[in-house]
């Protein structure tokens, strides 16, 4: 099978940044919930997180889904444009030689939408092939992933993964119970571009640029209800349960087994994991059922508490971390996974 690679990865940020320890000094002078949210806040294991929208600024709660929406486009682009930039810059590569163009998000549509526009404001070729992955929420990455390594492995040009989640769009009205609250304090936004491409196109990466070589997933169908992101008159409203990491963590590690099996490899025998950054307890999930040293996860907790949990952007931003301070080296070998509604859990090994 051809071999692909991801070649470069670039993030693009808002320059709005709230820091998580202000959070319980914006509610209504009186609020009831505000020591609830104290102790939200204090056990997240975020410090700040980018907004695209600035609550501070602007009282999102009220608007409607297609004010929103043309939010999205407004706000989104300029990240999208910035992060695909400077990832075809990493490599030296031309808009104009992009084969596919694959757009994730599970936070904002419209057509035409960022995708076609990224083709005219790029001046990539109009016969780039698109593709949107929505509404799968924080696993979509990997999904992403393995349709541009399809992609790459039956066509000589690079395909881009974009990764656009911008969270902040959906703040629901009040009043806000727990699990709102735990909602509130965990999202941020993040635009993340890959490059990825067959490893026979280019000689030499900027970079340790990891191979693409297998991926398995996983649908708890029975346990849906634990986790949902539906598209409401506010926005898109998620539903998620307390119990989430204790079924990653019943699920994982046969799904682990399935993905290192086929390729005579044991979870001893990797070198880096990429743990999907959802929430302070989702990383211990990973790391106590898979009985991970703590050196193993520090990744996905740097990410989580400098940027919160991006959705589908998540994964790529502790990519680009593992990447820059540990790149696996060649023959090593790593394991990327994401978390998501369906119950849905996801995995792709990696090579250096």
């Amino acid at each position: 099978m051809e071999s692909v690679r991801i070649s470069a990865v670039n993030a693009a940020l808002p320059p709005a940044a709230l820091e998580q320890k202000d959070l319980p000094d914006m509610l209504p002078a009186g609020h009831t919930g505000e020591r609830v949210l104290r102790k939200v806040v204090a056990g997240s294991g975020i410090r700040k997180r980018h907004m695209a929208i600035d609550p501070r600024t602007e009282d999102v709660a009220h608007w409607s889904t297609s004010t929103r929406m043309s939010r999205f486009q407004d706000e989104g682009l300029p990240l999208a444009r910035e992060a695909v930039e400077g990832a075809l810059d990493q490599i030296g590569a031309s808009p104009e030689g992009i084969g596919l163009l694959c757009l994730v998000s599970s936070t904002g549509y419209g057509t035409p939408g960022i995708d076609s526009r990224l083709l005219r404001d790029l001046e990539m070729r109009a016969c780039t092939r698109r593709l949107v992955i929505g509404h799968m929420g924080c696993f979509a990455a990997l999904p992403g992933l393995a349709a541009c390594a399809d992609f790459a492995r039956c066509h000589p040009e690079p395909a881009v993964l974009l990764n656009l989640e911008l969270s902040s769009l959906h703040l629901q009205p009040p009043p806000w119970d727990t699990e709102q609250f735990v909602i509130n304090s965990l999202f941020g936004d993040a635009a993340v571009a890959m490059v990825v491409e067959s490893a026979t196109e280019r000689p030499v990466a900027p970079w340790s640029a990891p191979c693409v070589l297998d991926l398995a997933s996983h649908t708890a169908y029975e346990h849906e209800g634990h986790m949902a992101w539906e598209v409401g008159d506010a926005g898109f409203k998620m539903g998620l349960s307390a119990a989430v990491p204790d079924l990653i963590a019943a699920c994982l590690p046969d799904l682990i087994t399935e993905l290192l099996c086929p390729h005579g490899l044991t979870p001893g025998s990797i070198d880096w994991w990429a743990v999907h950054p959802g929430g302070r307890r989702v990383i211990d999930a990973a790391e106590e059922s898979l009985s991970l040293a703590p050196s193993a996860v520090l990744a996905s907790r740097h990410v989580l508490q400098e940027y919160g949990n991006c959705s589908s952007a998540g994964l790529p931003l502790v990519i680009a971390e593992l990447q820059r301070t540990s790149p696996l080296a060649p023959g090593e070998h790593g394991v990327a996974m994401t978390f998501g509604p369906g119950l849905t859990l996801y995995t792709a090994l990696l090579r250096g």
